[in-house]
């Protein structure tokens, strides 16, 4: 949590709205809400509110944490995962599903899939298994994000996997989280 505040402060550092970040990081979960709509604020103010909202529990940061979890800036994404696994919706393992599917935005895709792969939901290990047969071919970009779905099956345990875990052993950034994975699976 310190971090995420940590990087909110230096961005509201030097600008007219520093006195924004100490309100908001002192403000009541109503206060927070009204951020989350409120016109003209910036985006650190409206993750602020979403992320101190979702870590205790309140379900108006739902869709804010969401619209962040699909953001470009990796920060953004991964305290955005972090606030949704906490608020415990059970909206969340859907809405990650379909973040980490959308192949038109497999560039921001890794923290869907580490939060699937932490939610544990029915939804997950299909999900995992749908991206990663989209990435195992020779030359994708996006090696990372097919290493999170090989380690997430892996940490599932989902027997489904096998075949695809099996393929993914012969991609040399994948190989050893592969073959761990299948190990995992007995």
């Amino acid at each position: 949590m310190n971090d995420v505040l940590e990087r909110l402060r230096a961005e509201a550092t030097g600008s007219p709205d520093r006195p924004r970040y100490e309100a908001l990081l002192t403000a009541g979960p109503d206060e927070l809400a009204a951020a989350l709509t409120s016109a003209g604020l910036p985006l650190w103010a409206r993750e602020m509110a979403a992320y101190r909202l979702g870590l205790a529990g309140d379900p108006r940061s739902f869709e804010s944490l969401v619209l962040l979890l699909n953001h470009r800036d990796p920060p953004r994404c991964a305290a955005a995962a972090e606030a949704l696994a906490v608020l415990g919706d059970p909206r969340t393992a859907r809405a990650a599903a379909a973040l980490a599917t959308n192949g038109l935005r497999t560039a921001y895709a890794l923290q869907p899939v580490r939060l699937l792969t932490a939610l544990r939901a029915p939804e997950s290990a299909p999900a995992l298994m749908t991206t990663l047969s989209r990435l195992l071919s020779p030359h994708d970009p996006y090696w990372r994000v097919a290493l999170a779905c090989v380690e997430g099956l892996g940490a599932l345990g989902d027997p489904r996997s096998r075949e695809l875990l099996t393929r993914a052993q012969a991609h040399p950034r994948l190989a050893v989280a592969a073959t761990a994975a299948l190990r995992a699976l007995g």
